[in-house]
């Protein structure tokens, strides 16, 4: 796979996913509900598929353009690639 240049909305994604991190944890540190806690980080956790999903998208989206330059070849290959990366992400 080609390496993907990140544009600063994934960069933004991932810097309000670290926010959302360091929340959990002053709940955390401050005695907060369970459910509270549990219902923040189910927040993070659905981000961090969200980014991986714009990341692996992304990333196709260019593979594809690449090998259409080349006249298809490595199309499939990429395609394949891109698949195992989201299977691999849950």
């Amino acid at each position: 796979m080609a390496v993907l240049k990140y544009d600063n909305s994934v960069k933004n994604r991932l810097k309000r996913i670290e926010g959302q991190i360091r929340g959990v944890l002053k709940m955390m540190e401050s005695q907060q509900e369970c459910k509270d806690i549990v219902t923040q980080l189910t927040a993070v956790r659905s981000a961090v598929d969200r980014t991986i999903g714009v990341i692996v998208s992304s990333n196709l989206v260019d593979c594809v353009i690449e090998a259409n330059q080349n006249n298809g070849k490595g199309m499939d290959q990429s395609v394949e690639e891109a698949i195992q990366l989201l299977i691999k992400s849950r």
